[in-house]
């Protein structure tokens, strides 16, 4: 057939085509698809672009101010720590955290969660956007029992020291946000609501000691991050009214649920931590017995919530006050007591449910002030005034 040398050819033509393409320009591909690519248009298209921002609403015009206000009054807290292992001994670690200025020589505000244990703490201080200074920080005082801890640095100059305000008349629905270190990104602001006022129980440290209790606890739904601890939860003032102190969380990062130690309950106590470094303990001097409903009935008494005084001590606070134990005898556990005594249902008319409330409550009370308890004796209620002392 006379088309085969034609067809042979062809294909020893192509052959050397590719051959000489392939050794001397590169790879060859070729371009179907230049035939349906859009030919170049001689003009560029118009878009719709805005000039900066520089109208904001009130609220955000509002939060914005005080971002700039507050900022250069928050810190980074780092604190370097030993942690031992079983195979290479002692190992050193870093932990963050946030704090504040609470005076314009250096004294920081911050959980104690975050500076416990450090071997060193240094302070991270930006006045101003990428100026940055870092201090080595000495500890003042330590309230583990509240999970509150002063600090200082000598910056060399005056530091721009936060307003305390006032937690006492907080409102559910408040607007509040909150300034820190989430994961060390420094400065950063967030903001949501008051979500609740409650009484709140951290969880066990890492060294296996009790979380502190804190009373009315601000829950707010602001994300708080680990590294917001110890950074202020503020009012729309600017104003600080809790530190941000712990989550509630089954993941390790926020699901809105945060909390906040009030800051009428840190200005309690402030003044014993930065002049003595801790917080003294009062102490009424009696034993007592947390009543629940269960316990009630078992008992045949007409409460639901209390504590159920068991003994005196002779001299106490509670002795002079006029506190009585009962003289019905009994058992809890193998432990035998004294029933028929007082039951305290209230402190200053919050009602009590165990004696870490009781003791909590007594803590944030500067010494020699006055409480009242309301108590049930005999089938009455009476209200019997005590004048706190102090026992260290």
């Amino acid at each position: 057939m006379k088309w085969r040398p034609v067809l042979a050819l062809a294909l020893i033509l192509a052959g050397g085509f590719f051959l000489y393409v392939s050794t001397h320009g590169g790879p060859f591909y070729p371009d179907f698809g230049s035939a349906l690519a859009p030919r170049a248009i001689g003009h560029t298209v118009a878009l719709a672009e805005a000039p900066p921002q520089t109208q904001f609403e009130p609220d955000e015009l509002r939060d914005i101010n005080i971002y700039h206000r507050v900022k250069p009054s928050v810190v980074n807290v780092t604190s370097q720590i030993i942690q031992y292992s079983m195979l290479w001994g002692p190992v050193p670690a870093s932990g963050q955290g946030s704090g504040f200025f609470i005076n314009g020589k250096g004294y920081i505000l911050t959980n104690y969660h975050v500076i416990r244990d450090a071997q060193k703490l240094t302070v991270t201080w930006t006045p101003k956007k990428d100026d940055s200074h870092q201090y080595p920080a000495t500890v003042v005082g330590t309230a583990p029992q509240l999970d509150l801890a002063v600090i200082k640095i000598d910056a060399g100059q005056s530091v721009p020291a936060m307003t305390l305000g006032d937690s006492g008349n907080l409102q559910v629905g408040q607007h509040v946000l909150a300034i820190g270190n989430p994961y060390g990104l420094p400065g950063t602001m967030t903001s949501g609501i008051i979500s609740s006022i409650r009484t709140v129980h951290e969880g066990p440290q890492d060294n296996g000691a009790p979380g502190a209790d804190i009373e009315n606890a601000i829950q707010t739904d602001a994300p708080i991050n680990p590294g917001n601890s110890g950074g202020p939860l503020l009012n729309t003032l600017g104003e600080v009214i809790g530190i941000d102190t712990m989550i509630y969380t089954q993941t390790g990062s926020n699901v809105g649920i945060g909390f906040a130690i009030p800051i009428n309950s840190v200005k309690a106590v402030l003044n014993q931590l930065i002049t003595t470094g801790h917080v003294q303990t009062v102490s009424l001097g009696m034993l007592t017995y947390p009543i629940s409903p269960s316990v009630a009935q078992q008992l045949g008494l007409n409460v639901s919530h209390g504590l159920l005084v068991l003994g005196v001590r002779r001299g106490s606070l509670a002795a002079n006050a006029g506190l009585r134990a009962g003289n019905e005898p009994g058992y809890i556990g193998n432990t035998q007591v004294h029933f028929g005594g007082d039951i305290i249902l209230a402190v200053d008319g919050e009602p009590l449910q165990d004696q870490g409330q009781l003791g909590n409550i007594l803590l944030l009370q500067k010494p020699g002030s006055t409480i009242t308890l309301t108590i049930q004796r005999h089938g009455k209620q009476i209200k019997i005034p005590i004048t706190l002392g102090t026992e260290l």
